[in-house]
């Protein structure tokens, strides 16, 4: 038997009971009254000596009845909890999953909150070694947490308060669900340290217990030996409607104009009609219908198709601005029926041209729709922008130059890379041509490459993330690199020694070149995330410090790491974030949801692990452990009416 309260039972034992024998010893006060006879004063000589203090108790049946009740009632204040289970201590790793899906509220309030009041009732149901526990040890069990990443709340205990505050401090999340790494945990603490008897660890290995809806990213990375996972389902429901895609961008010959589409999913059984609604600054701009296509039925072995359908809106918005894309549709996932985007106002594109001199070049930019071109020299270049935090183009173009300092900005690089891209030139080659390239890319959209001739080229070693555009046999002959916020396009050879600019093609390159590099400044997937992704925003100079604002009320103070860099890793809701750095503008970056998977919340019955397939638990844990007080407490009662029956018999004798 344990007790949850004991300290309560035992100071009210201290106040009650030694009241009720004090209230026996006390003697009756009375008034004087003539009498007639004196046959009572044998009565009242008997009542005296009964009330006299600090004499032995007599026997008493009432007494000892208030006794017992009392006792019942100072028992059941203690909170006494039987189980009658036995054997040796046994270990749990309860894994929680709070990813987007865990919100939907097909089970009143939210799936989380089902799988925490679950987690609890296993807890409950914990045996400890007490005075009269049939248990030869004490039970204990950890708490995990999963969505995006794993977090240890509460490492192995058999404080059941402990473990229920773990569990209650469990936060819901807009992320996906991700178990490998929460699996790779628990069997990292499943089998404990201790001594071994023949090869055997002395005590048994946990049993991990899964509380989630199945809708796990990385399934197939995960593996469990035989018989030490238990999975339990939650959640009922499949219907749901969600934004799956959103992208929201300037025309670049009209930078005005906005255009946005959105990607609408449904993953129940029916079409679903409803409306999508556009605003901007919390302000309507426009509504469009959409009728959804219902659910796929899948194969045998393979899960259905959610029904796609496209909206799309054209408007005109000359103003920076976060847009707000909603479809206007009740469902149990509510979260993933929005999406934000964050626009930048239109500026103009100024271009700069650092060359010693290459005409086919100038020509070909100039025919592009530029605010402004400055052809500049390499000293020159140096000279006004080299100690600049920033460069004031939107795209630097170097003509086989490098320059020693270069600002932050975006370049479009024709020669040897310089060594801020974070590539280098090793060494030269001789008659290249093109031997495959990647015409998807919008940046060679409607390029053709195939006859394309460098009789002078580069090797180039290029960083892992590069994108590599075009490739010469033995070298990438164009690639894309990312670094210091900007976005480095390098074409690896001498343009003049090819005979690119007598081909139509290379004005489109140059175009699509300047609308991808320098025109993404008004593309709202620039400042778009994922929930769970980490907020990185690049500070100027002499910017250290920001306020940073998000959803559920968040305000934390970033400081900018020696580099520059405001660093946020806890995106967990999907909203509108604002930085307010210090001597400087706002800014705003989007966290979305948008994730096909966790959209679809159909609870999964089985989980196809790597090695195994483990079915659903066919029932939520059940409390193992049974606590007394409503017993005790009936008790009481009955041995209260007990009592009064034998007062009321007594009196009428």
């Amino acid at each position: 038997m344990d007790w949850l309260s004991p300290m309560t039972g035992l100071i009210a034992a201290a106040a009650a009971v030694p009241a009720l024998v004090l209230l026996y010893f006390l003697k009756l006060k009375r008034r004087d009254m003539p009498v007639s006879s004196t046959l009572l004063w044998k009565r009242a000589v008997q009542d005296l000596q009964v009330n006299a203090p600090f004499q032995r108790l007599r026997r008493n049946i009432l007494l000892l009845l208030q006794l017992l009740a009392l006792s019942a009632i100072l028992v059941a204040l203690a909170r006494p909890v039987l189980s009658l289970s036995a054997g040796p201590a046994r270990r749990y790793v309860l894994l929680i999953d709070h990813s987007a899906s865990m919100g939907a509220t097909d089970i009143a309030p939210t799936r989380l909150a089902e799988a925490k009041r679950q987690a609890r009732t296993l807890v409950e149901s914990l045996r400890s070694k007490r005075t009269w526990y049939l248990a030869d040890e004490s039970d204990e069990a950890m708490v995990v947490a999963f969505g995006p990443e794993a977090k240890v709340l509460c490492n192995y205990t058999s404080d059941q308060r402990q473990l229920a505050a773990a569990i209650e401090a469990i936060e819901p999340t807009d992320g996906e669900t991700r178990l490998a790494e929460a699996m790779t945990v628990a069997q990292a603490f499943a089998t404990p340290a201790g001594a071994e008897d023949k090869g055997r660890p002395a005590v048994a290995p946990a049993t991990m217990e899964l509380f989630t809806d199945g809708r796990i990213a990385d399934l197939d990375d995960v593996t469990a030996p035989p018989g030490t996972l238990n999975y339990h389902k939650i959640g009922s429901a499949g219907r749901n409607v969600a934004v799956v895609a959103m992208r929201a961008r300037r025309s670049y010959e009209q930078p005005e104009k906005l255009t946005a589409f959105v990607n609408l999913a449904n993953y129940g059984p029916e079409p679903v009609t409803c409306d999508v609604q556009l605003s901007i600054d919390g302000s309507v701009r426009a509504v469009r219908p959409a009728t959804i296509p219902p659910l796929e039925p899948g194969r045998p072995g393979r899960p259905g198709r959610p029904g796609h359908t496209a909206a799309s809106f054209l408007l005109a918005h000359p103003r920076a601005g976060v847009i707000e894309v909603r479809a206007l549709v009740d469902d149990p996932l509510p979260d993933d029926n929005v999406a934000w985007g964050v626009l930048e106002a239109p500026g103009q594109l100024y271009v700069a041209l650092v060359t010693g001199g290459n005409e086919p070049l100038a020509s070909a930019l100039r025919a592009c729709p530029l605010s402004k071109l400055e052809v500049l020299s390499a000293e020159k270049f140096e000279t006004l922008y080299g100690d600049a935090g920033e460069a004031p183009y939107g795209l630097v173009v170097l003509d086989r130059v490098t320059p020693r300092k270069l600002p932050r900005g975006n370049y479009l690089v024709f020669g040897p890379p310089p060594e801020a891209s974070g590539a280098k030139a090793v060494g030269e080659l001789k008659n290249r041509a093109i031997a495959d390239w990647q015409d998807k890319h919008p940046v060679l959209n409607f390029v053709n490459l195939e006859n394309l001739f460098a009789a002078r080229a580069w090797k180039l070693d290029v960083p892992r993330d590069a994108v590599v555009l075009a490739q010469f046999e033995d070298s990438p002959a164009l690639a894309m690199v990312r670094r210091g916020g900007g976005i480095w396009l390098l074409a690896g050879f001498d343009v003049l020694q090819s005979n690119w600019p007598f081909d139509a093609g290379f004005v489109m390159f140059c175009y699509n070149a300047i609308s991808f590099v320098a025109g993404e400044s008004g593309d709202a997937d620039r400042h778009a995330l994922k929930a769970g992704q980490p907020l990185t925003v690049q500070a100027k100079p002499g910017q250290t410090r920001a306020v940073l604002t998000g959803p559920g009320g968040l305000k934390e103070n970033l400081a900018a790491s020696p580099s520059g860099l405001l660093r946020w890793a806890r995106t967990r809701r999907a909203g509108v974030y604002r930085l307010a750095i210090e001597g400087g503008p706002e800014t705003a970056v989007a966290v979305n949801l948008m994730d096909e998977r966790e959209s679809d919340i159909a609870p999964a019955d089985e989980l196809a692990c790597t090695g195994q397939v483990v079915k659903a638990q066919e029932a939520p844990p059940a409390p193992a452990n049974r606590e007394l007080w409503p017993l005790l407490v009936a008790l009481a009662l009955a041995i209260v009416l007990v009592e009064w029956y034998v007062y009321c018999a007594k009196v009428r004798l």
